[in-house]
This record gives C-alpha cells, structure tokens and sequence, in this order.
C-alpha cells in the first residue's frame, strides 16, 4: 500500500545543494521529512547559486529539518560519517537518493583522463559506496528505498557512441542500482532508477548541454520532484528494480496537465527538448 506522504522519513541525499536534488529534498519536507545532504559546497561557487546551508534553510523553510554534512561522495570517509551523522541526528536512514553526478559530454578523443576518473568516481562508485553503506539502517527501515537519478539501460549506437564516458558513467548508476534491487530484494530494499523525457532547467543543462536557448525549452526540477516524490511512498517490496520515467510515474499518478512544469509558462510540449538516453 502507498504511503500516505514522508512524514518522519529519513532521507540521505548526495548532493541537493541546488537544482533536481533540493527540488527533490524540498518536496519531502513540506510532509516533515528529516534530510541529510552530503555535499561539497561549503562556500558558494562562483558560477552557480546556492550552498549546502542555503539548501538546508530552504529544507527548515519548507517544514522539513535539515543536516548539512560537508563531504565528498568519493571520499569512503566522508560517506561513513554521513551515514553515522545521519543515524545520530534522526535515529536512522529510510531513503537513500543518488543524486551527486558529474557531466562531461566530450569525444573519448577529447575528454582528458581527470575528467573520467572523476564521471566513474562521482557517479558509479559514489552510487555503489553511499547506498551500500546504508544498508544496515535501510534493512531496519519500515518503507527502505534507494532512488539513483540515472537513466534505463539503453544499447541504441545513438548514445553508446554520442558521449562513451558519459554514457558508461550514467549507466553504471543504474547497474548499480538494478544490481542491489536484486541483491537486497529478500530484505524489502526497493531500489529504482528515474530519468526525464525532457531536459531539465539545471546548471548542467545551461553550462553542459545548451544554454540559455535549451534552458528555455526545458521542464522545471519540480517535475522530477514530484515523480521521486510518488516513487518514495511506493512499498518498497513491490515496487523495485525499474528504471523508471518521470512523466510516465506521474502519468501513472493521474498527471495529464505537464504544462505548470515548462521552465517557460506557455511553452507546448512539442517545443520542449527531449533528454538523452532515450529513443
């Protein structure tokens, strides 16, 4: 049965300092949920708004509480003190959200070793180490669920070939993920994917993918949000495994009207761009 909303849930998140993972915290805690951030962003970066404490504010504001831990998912140590830290603050962990992620859309040819040592540290194996190491506390959790932001599984030469390290990086998310669901599935672990149709108005999409132009053509945070939002009041022993689609979980939720989520008020489904990874 669908849990009514997240109330008291414990949520430790990678990431969530600004863009689809606080969208995603701040959902949760207007029902009262408990987050922990684990991020890096201690002091503002110059190009791109918000901090973990501003985050963390937000969180209080919106009617959660909030536990900013400044770390490093790539750190084994920082992640073991999230996970205590978390544990110590609100008795234990519920959810776990995979939100950390690095992009770099350049050729093989191009992209310099820096930069892939950095997509499969940040992005596989901070996936695998955070959700691993909460494990215990989700095995005594009630509801236990682990939500990576990373897309289906997709061998199409279109994205294998469009941006292979990129594309390796995402997709070890989402192996890492599907592999625990079948590992942890005995122990009531529910563990998915979720990706969007569109693009996404983020600092990746404005500084990575397309700028001012494709910003204007994208959804809002809040629409990832509010999926994640159905995704973590499923039962956690039913509903596992997938690699789920934003728009259809909220299709499947009773969402006809996506056009309150057009970062643009107005602009027609038909004008907006789609996401990668998906045919």
């Amino acid at each position: 049965m669908t849990e009514t909303t997240l109330a008291g849930k414990t949520i430790l998140m990678s990431g969530g300092s600004r863009g689809i993972g606080l969208a995603i915290a701040l959902r949760a805690a207007r029902d009262g949920a408990n987050i922990a951030l684990l991020a890096k962003t201690d002091t503002p970066h110059p190009k791109l708004e918000g901090t973990i404490h501003t985050a963390a504010e937000q969180i209080r504001a919106a009617g959660g509480q909030a536990l900013p831990v400044v770390g490093d998912v790539r750190e084994d140590d920082d992640i073991a003190a999230a996970v205590m830290k978390t544990r110590g603050e609100f008795g234990g962990i519920d959810i776990v959200i995979n939100n950390a992620s690095v992009i770099d859309l350049s050729g093989s040819a191009e992209l310099t070793a820096k930069k892939y040592d950095l997509m499969q540290d940040v992005n596989v194996r901070g996936t695998f180490m955070l959700s691993r190491a909460a494990l215990p506390m989700l095995a005594d959790a009630a509801n236990p669920h682990i939500l990576s932001l990373s897309p289906p599984l997709n061998a199409s030469a279109r994205w294998l070939g469009a941006h292979t390290a990129y594309t390796m990086a995402k997709y070890g998310m989402t192996m890492a993920t599907l592999g625990m669901a079948a590992e942890f599935a005995s122990a009531g672990i529910a563990a998915n994917t979720l990706w969007p149709e569109t693009t996404i108005a983020t600092a990746a999409v404005q500084y990575s993918l397309g700028g001012e132009r494709m910003m204007r053509a994208s959804r809002t945070p809040e629409v990832y949000a509010d999926a994640a939002y159905e995704v973590l009041r499923k039962p956690a022993r039913e509903y596992t495994g997938r690699t789920l689609i934003v728009e259809q979980v909220l299709r499947d939720a009773g969402v006809t009207d996506f056009s309150r989520y057009a970062a643009v008020p107005g602009t027609p489904d038909a004008e907006l761009f789609p996401d990668i990874f998906l045919d």
